[in-house]
């Protein structure tokens, strides 16, 4: 007997695009780090703790050095998140 229906959707993969990534950001966060100088400690964004896996790269980022941690990046994604002064974190 098959029980298919009753195994876990394998396909689920949710995503947040670049231009939606810093509202997962608190706004003294924010305000901190467009301020902070070369050397300091960078924001880091959990997308996985706020239940996203997957950045899509569609959107602009700011010129604001910071984290991004992920179970998957596109790659206009991670292109624009180093082009930005940022860093990809590949999670499992």
């Amino acid at each position: 007997m098959r029980h298919l229906h009753l195994l876990p959707c394998r396909e689920w993969n949710p995503s947040i695009n670049l231009d939606k990534l810093w509202t997962l950001v608190p706004a003294e966060v924010r305000e901190q780090a467009a301020t902070k100088k070369a050397g300091e400690a960078v924001p880091v964004i959990d997308c996985i703790a706020n239940g996203f896996f997957k950045v899509t790269g569609r959107g602009e980022l700011p010129k604001i050095p910071f984290i991004v941690r992920a179970k998957d990046f596109t790659e206009s994604a991670e292109k624009k998140i180093k082009e930005a002064g940022g860093a990809c974190e590949k999670v499992k």
